[in-house]
């Protein structure tokens, strides 16, 4: 791996999954079938029913095969992840020969990544992470893109409620950002993508191939995309190991010696 890449590789694969949204989108919904009649009682149950679906647990963790595609600069890396529902999310990125070569920390409150290779830490607060994204994403939405899960804030009372062979499509806008959330039949998220046309920015996020994790249903392949002007990101993690509810440790801590990333 590129040493010039290795100061941005771990903050990318933390962020490209929340996309850069900084400017305003049009206030429009994202085009989609034409939406089915429902009275509010039944789209509230149908809500509660996706809310219901969408794996819940304590702590999760997964081993990921990871494929980072910068702008068309390739790199193949694993990533170790755990979690800690609602509280953090450490990850560890190993290379050629299982050498780990950064490792990261984040809390709703702040973020935390050494890298290895060149004796550098960074430290800042969670808000750091709204250079790459807007404020409307937060941690409860890299959270569930991890796992799998439908990004929280998509599923409310305003979004528009669609019928589409079998599966159920939700679109609407996110305080201007315009989404739309496809879910399977199991009301499990396959397909999400946030646009922002006026600034050129996209994500679209897609889950597939679903495998059993300690009796929770998980995709084992989560594919990113992220288009931006004079940037393109796409991130492939292909889960190989994955548990829920298991005791974790999270260690970190920054070596003596290490200075701070510029």
């Amino acid at each position: 791996m590129r040493r010039n890449t290795l100061n941005k590789l771990l903050i990318v694969c933390i962020c490209c999954s929340l996309a850069a949204f900084g400017c305003k989108a049009k206030k429009q919904t994202v085009a989609g079938p034409k939406p089915v009649t429902a009275t509010p009682d039944k789209s509230l149950n149908k809500l509660d029913a996706i809310r219901s679906s969408q794996s819940s647990y304590n702590t999760f963790s997964g081993k990921a095969k990871t494929k980072l595609d910068i702008n068309g600069s390739s790199n193949d890396v694993t990533l170790n992840i755990r979690i800690q529902n609602g509280k953090k999310i450490w990850v560890s990125i190993t290379a050629i020969a299982g050498i780990e070569v950064a490792r990261a920390l984040i809390t709703p409150d702040s973020l935390l990544v050494i890298n290895k290779l060149q004796g550098l830490y960074l430290q800042k607060p969670f808000a750091y992470i709204y250079a790459y994204t807007s404020q409307q994403i937060n941690f409860d939405s890299l959270e569930a893109l991890l796992v799998g899960n439908a990004i929280p804030q998509l599923i409310n009372n305003n979004a528009q409620l669609e019928a589409d062979s079998g599966r159920t499509v939700m679109s609407g806008n996110l305080q201007e950002l315009a989404y739309k959330l496809v879910l399977g039949a199991d009301l499990k998220a396959n397909h999400t993508e946030l646009a922002n046309q006026d600034a050129g920015q996209s994500l679209t996020v897609d889950n597939s191939v679903f495998i059993p994790a300690t009796n929770r249903v998980l995709p084992s392949q989560i594919d990113m995309s992220s288009v931006m002007p004079k940037k393109k990101i796409k991130m492939n993690l292909h889960y190989i190991k994955a548990d829920f509810d298991q005791p974790l440790e999270y260690p970190f801590s920054i070596p003596s010696g290490y200075s701070p990333a510029k």
